[in-house]
């Protein structure tokens, strides 16, 4: 088989998840001034999230009725304790974002955010964690993550 086809399928087999990818970070950008406009009528970027929360949890909802999906799954039972925390993970940004894109903006929230990833997804690549496999990190990798964070800071100067 030539590579070029291999190459071809596994790009088309990526772009569903990266075009659901993009359609995420753009909706992720939406929900830090929806979530500000929450907090401020609120009081509370705390209050923000938890109203967040409680819309997400029913659209996730209705999506496990519709896809038939298994919340009581018998293997949950077996994932490691830290699985567990996807929630507190997700509830933190988006308090944060409540909090911080009223004060510095969206771009400037978002770009540091993603920086923050970045570095993040660079070690748990690099080492494996959390069942991943391992992607070494590279000169090309580490060049990326410092463009990303050298664009946060022209983000927030700018």
């Amino acid at each position: 088989m030539a590579r070029g086809s291999q190459e071809e399928r596994r790009m088309n087999a990526a772009a569903l998840p990266l075009s659901l990818a993009v359609i995420a970070g753009i909706f992720i950008a939406i929900q830090a001034p929806t979530n500000a406009l929450l907090g401020k009528a609120s009081g509370s970027p705390v209050v923000a999230a938890f109203i967040s929360f409680v819309v997400g949890m029913l659209a996730l909802g209705a999506m496990v009725a519709i896809t038939g999906g298994r919340v009581f799954a018998p293997e949950l039972k077996s994932v490691p304790w830290y699985a567990w925390l996807g929630g507190f993970y997700g509830a933190f940004f988006v308090a944060m974002a409540a909090f911080a894109a009223p004060r510095i903006g969206v771009a400037t929230m978002l770009t540091a955010a993603v920086a923050g990833q970045i570095f993040a997804a660079l070690i748990m690549d690099h080492f494996g964690l959390l069942g991943l496999a391992r992607q070494p990190v590279s000169v090309e990798r580490i060049a990326g993550a410092l463009l990303v964070l050298v664009g946060a800071v022209l983000v927030r100067r700018g």
